[in-house]
């Protein structure tokens, strides 16, 4: 179906895609924790190890100036990617967790014991421990967006949340539990109106929906390159110049300084003044081959696919005795958690792994969002560019023949 869509979509592309579980094709559905790798990808970084191997920024010699340009063009690839003023305003990561903790960190030093930070109950963990060792170390208060039913924001209470200690909001764009698609731009007006920063976690939405963090108007916005077909440990934190010019550097070490003595240390330019020490400067050759990759595919076509994907998904799951779908906002990304009837997560799981089918099982790490739902966990099926309703229908056939067992 995908490749009458896009002629530049291969499924060979992915290799790992043709392999057997357990003598039955794999159906990778587990995209949202990780998506798998193309060829193009995989080969930028093998051809880099193989000819242009050093350091960057700090050797006159040929293979540093070769490594440098690499490492500065993925960042140009970024920019681009998300829409940023400069490649200032791009910082190099290990992922949306640490993009969230630089922010924690950094904001931090800024805050007051009283001082605020809106938060949502549908918050990934990665966007809730941060707030709450802040919360420890200065005394913050963390104050909840709720949510309803079917899993989306309560804008009303949202608003009713700001007072004049409102400092920060940091909210996901999309849920990894629930696949709820949140309206960021009408949180980002509201929280302007009231002279208040957001940081928008896009770990579940750069990779399926096209994101521009000028037409947001965010002033943070972190994501995971592995979720988008790139390298595990490389992501990325957006954020408008005026703020990472003002904010104290995260950690110290080489790079991030203009000149270091007994008596002081200066601070380097923009972005390098938040990336101490040797970055991974092969990871970031993958994430731009990797964004380079789903920009010649188009996200409005992935974005288009994997919608329907969903939908049908959806529309399948639903003729399944007994299921229970978890999340049912009407505008939604591409993730269905659901649970059948009193059959636990990890035991289905367990059981769909050995017909070839790899979703994901528990709490998703979202405890805070479960504990409202009044269940432990949940299954989850995530969908990403490669996926057919074939997989949908090997899918809702495996779920079938699980539940038939108990």
């Amino acid at each position: 179906m995908f490749n009458a869509q896009c002629s530049m979509y291969n499924r060979a592309d992915f290799p790992i895609l043709t392999q057997t579980v357990y003598g039955k094709p794999l159906v990778y559905l587990d995209n949202a924790a990780t998506t798998q790798k193309p060829r193009q990808v995989i080969e930028a970084m093998t051809e880099e190890y193989y000819t242009v191997n050093a350091n960057v920024h700090r050797g006159v010699h040929r293979l540093s100036q070769l490594a440098t340009d690499l490492h500065e063009q993925s960042r140009e690839t970024v920019r681009q990617f998300l829409g940023a003023r400069s490649t200032r305003e791009i910082i190099f990561t290990r992922g949306t967790t640490e993009s969230i903790n630089l922010v924690a960190s950094c904001y931090g030093e800024l805050l007051q014991e009283g001082d605020e930070v809106i938060l949502s109950e549908m918050e990934h963990h990665s966007n809730i421990v941060p707030w709450q060792l802040l919360e420890k170390r200065r005394g913050i208060r963390l104050r909840v967006i709720p949510i309803t039913d079917e899993g989306q924001l309560q804008l009303d209470a949202y608003e009713q949340l700001f007072t004049p200690r409102t400092r920060l909001v940091s909210v996901t764009h999309v849920s990894n539990v629930l696949g709820t698609v949140n309206p960021v731009r009408r949180l980002i007006d509201i929280a302007h109106a009231h002279d208040v920063p957001v940081l928008i976690d896009a770990a579940q939405s750069v990779p399926h929906i096209p994101v521009d963090v000028q037409a947001l108007d965010c002033e943070f916005l972190a994501f995971s390159g592995h979720k988008v077909y790139g390298p595990t440990g490389i992501g990325v934190l957006y954020g408008k110049e005026a703020w990472l010019d003002r904010l104290p550097p995260y950690q110290g070490g080489g790079e991030m300084i203009g000149h270091v003595s007994f008596e002081g240390t200066t601070f380097n330019e923009l972005p390098f003044k938040y990336e101490a020490g040797t970055p991974d400067f092969v990871g970031t050759t993958g994430l731009a081959a990797a964004l380079r990759y789903v920009q010649q595919i188009g996200m409005e076509q992935i974005a288009a696919h994997e919608a329907q994907l969903t939908q049908y998904a959806l529309e399948q799951l639903r003729t399944i005795p007994g299921m229970r779908i978890i999340g049912e906002a009407p505008e939604r990304g591409s993730v269905i958690s659901f649970l059948v009837g009193n059959i636990h997560p990890f035991d289905m799981g367990t059981l769909l792994d050995r017909l070839g089918i790899a979703v994901r099982t528990g709490h998703h790490c979202a405890q805070p969002l479960m504990q409202h739902l009044g269940i432990e966990g949940t299954l989850r099926a995530s969908f990403a560019l490669y996926n057919t309703t074939e997989e949908v229908d090997a899918l809702v056939s495996a779920v079938k023949r699980v539940s038939q067992m108990f």
